[in-house]
């Protein structure tokens, strides 16, 4: 992967698991990296724990609350006012909930946070890119949307947080995958691209309480690979010459856990071009927002 200077990157959920070491990579290719995170006290230790890494790191933290759509409006506001183009947006940060949550507004927290937020953030930043094949957008999905499928007539899923979850996932990848094909009718270099990390325990299980918690992680720690690793599909997508617009990158070995990064298995779902206008029409609905490209 060549080394970057002079150029801006944002990294959501930049304070711990695979947004922190994925901060670190961009810093590491000579990023100026934006830690968008919601809590500044915990942005500021990672930011500390960065630094102690790379003493040469380039950063800034600005608050971002994914799941309120008026803190995602003030910080691409904020972050207008600081920068004048953006190279690299990492729609990074993710909740997995196993009960049922809403935000102030009643929207399920999971699509709200994942998917919701995410497409809000693009959609104010998309005029920031330069119009170059090393501009990316990179969206994580999971291996969890496999199984998925969007529930427009009850986003809450029943109130099951774990098909939620996966709901969002899926609506992660349809997004970026719908974005790219806009960018490309339109005649644009930059690129949308999607990615998972596999497996790792990035506080993914934080919701469950302690034995449960406990239990599913001996269940999976053999398949677990570090955050580290995790985040290497990201820091693909974001800065290999390797990648094409549109594509979905994650780790390849046994079940798509872990192992070296490359061409990942979509639902086949994704296939359905209609279910993801359906999805990104109900998206500017739901933000109040015109996604222009």
């Amino acid at each position: 992967m060549s080394k970057q200077s002079g150029k801006v990157a944002i990294v959501t959920g930049a304070n711990n698991g695979i947004g922190f070491e994925t901060t670190v990579g961009m810093a590491e290719a000579g990023f100026h990296v934006v830690m968008a995170c919601r809590s500044l006290e915990k942005a500021a230790a990672a930011k500390a724990s960065v630094l102690a890494r790379i003493p040469s790191a380039s950063l800034e933290i600005l608050v971002l609350d994914l799941s309120d759509l008026t803190s995602v409006r003030g910080f691409a506001q904020a972050f207008r006012a600081r920068y004048s183009t953006l190279d690299v947006l990492i729609n990074n940060a993710g909740i997995l909930l196993y009960s049922a949550q809403t935000n102030a507004d009643g929207v399920e927290l999971q699509f709200a946070t994942n998917h919701l937020g995410h497409f809000l953030l693009t959609a104010l930043l998309i005029d920031m890119f330069p119009d170059d094949s090393a501009s990316r957008i990179v969206s994580l999905s999971s291996i969890a949307h496999k199984n998925a499928n969007t529930h427009f007539d009850d986003l809450t899923c029943g109130q099951d947080g774990g098909v939620a979850y996966g709901q969002s996932k899926l609506a992660c990848l349809l997004f970026g995958d719908e974005l790219d094909r806009q960018l490309t009718a339109s005649g644009k270099s930059l690129k949308s691209l999607t990615v998972h990390p596999g497996g790792s325990d990035s506080g993914l299980f934080n919701d469950l309480d302690e034995a449960t918690r406990a239990n599913m992680k001996e269940q999976v720690e053999q398949l677990l690979h570090s955050n580290e690793d995790a985040a290497k599909p990201s820091l693909f997508a974001a800065l290999s010459d390797q990648v094409k617009g549109g594509e979905y990158y994650g780790p390849t070995g046994p079940e798509e856990m872990s192992g070296k990064t490359w061409v990942a298995t979509r639902n086949p779902i994704c296939d359905d071009h209609g279910l993801a206008k359906r999805l990104w029409r109900l998206s500017e609905e739901m933000t109040d927002q015109t996604f222009a490209i």
